[in-house]
């Protein structure tokens, strides 16, 4: 099958809204619980390490030009263990797939539409995932330019809306928080928004059009994608205060509730869903295309769409049983997503680029000899 192209600006496009992704309502309350007050220092930070993420998969880009991550572990690792790695990278990539299909029914079901039940959510949500993949990288990709437009004309629409709710006492004292906490705070922003970006390795640099232009693109949109999520951090201590920004489970869709224009336009909470909903379905989206492309590259297979069908139905009955209840889902992030995000998305890359660069420098040792 005949691999698709992007070019380098969609590919800003979807690192934009993949960075932000899940991040937009969720990151705010855990920065919050960690930080306090000074969650947005924890959020600059984790923008900090995201940067430094990100040149480490441009940097595996650039050794491996023509190969997704997939391929690269075959080249370097051997065919069995390559397989054994790429196998935990599909496992990862298929399950936060599902999980955020979970989430997306879960938002609906406590925030809009309470007497929905969460099966039409994740079924309505994991059949237009199947529609997108199916259509392609570059089908998909150009939707994202259209959509990423409305987002941000949301988003500064919500900024400018909710700035005479600010409180600016709510940032102090600055600074109180002892670094720990705002480690751990900084290093689930970046896990969340970063480093799970390593199925962007699926994409990036092999059917990106300009792969050399797309490194500086990988990092400008995870820049962009951070600045909005400090940003968001940042207007929820303003106006919420950090006791509810910590309390809430959707903080940032609180914020839409504080709208109040000359007491006319009140309650624009549908803004923050909006916004969020644009994100989480690119996000998942690109999920679930690593792990079908993933799959099937795997197998040893051309075409990845016919896989699409039953993966997807496989990934909508995981979303209903993947978290029990609300209790497990925090555990959950914290004691086993989080370490497995860190093996799969950092660790294995720093390995693969280490065992690359040695035998790359034994290559040249020996041709010089």
């Amino acid at each position: 099958m005949e691999r698709q192209k992007i070019s380098v600006r969609q590919f800003r496009v979807l690192v934009i809204l993949f960075t932000i992704g899940t991040s937009i309502l969720i990151v705010p309350s855990v920065l919050a619980s960690e930080a306090k007050q000074d969650a947005w220092i924890a959020a600059i930070l984790g923008m900090g390490f995201s940067l430094l993420v990100i040149l480490l998969y441009n940097k595996l880009g650039l050794m491996f030009p023509n190969m997704t991550i997939v391929q690269m572990n075959q080249k370097v690792f051997g065919k069995w263990l390559g397989k054994a790695i790429s196998l935990l990278f599909f496992s990862m990539a298929f399950l936060y797939s599902s999980a955020l299909l979970f989430y997306t029914g879960n938002f609906f079901i406590i925030e809009i539409m309470p007497e929905t039940p969460i099966e039409a959510t994740v079924v309505l949500m994991g059949a237009i995932m199947v529609m997108a993949v199916r259509q392609g990288l570059e089908t998909f990709a150009r939707s994202a330019e259209l959509f990423f437009l409305i987002f941000f004309l949301l988003f500064f629409f919500l900024i400018f809306s909710v700035v005479p709710e600010i409180e600016f006492k709510n940032l102090q004292p600055i600074f109180e928080v002892e670094f720990k906490p705002l480690l751990r705070g900084s290093i689930f922003l970046v896990v969340t928004s970063t480093i799970n970006a390593v199925v962007l390795l699926m994409v990036f640099p092999t059917d990106v059009n300009q792969p050399k232009k797309a490194q500086k693109s990988f990092l400008i949109g995870t820049l962009i994608g951070g600045l909005v999520m400090i940003i968001i951090t940042l207007l929820s201590i303003l106006v919420l205060g950090p006791y509810l920004s910590e309390k809430l489970v959707y903080p940032g869709y609180e914020l839409g509730k504080q709208i109040n224009i000359g007491n006319f336009i009140t309650r624009m909470e549908a803004i923050m869903a909006a916004m969020w909903m644009i994100t989480i379905y690119y996000k998942l989206v690109l999920y679930f295309y690593a792990s079908v492309l993933g799959f099937t590259q795997i197998l040893n297979m051309k075409d990845f769409r016919p896989f699409t069908l039953p993966l997807g139905m496989i990934a909508i009955v995981l979303s209903l049983v993947v978290y029990p209840n609300v209790a497990y889902i925090q555990e959950w992030d914290i004691e086993t997503a989080n370490p497995y995000s860190l093996t799969v998305g950092l660790f294995f890359p720093l390995v693969l680029l280490a065992v690359a660069a040695f035998r790359k420098k034994n290559r040249e040792g020996n041709s010089s000899l």
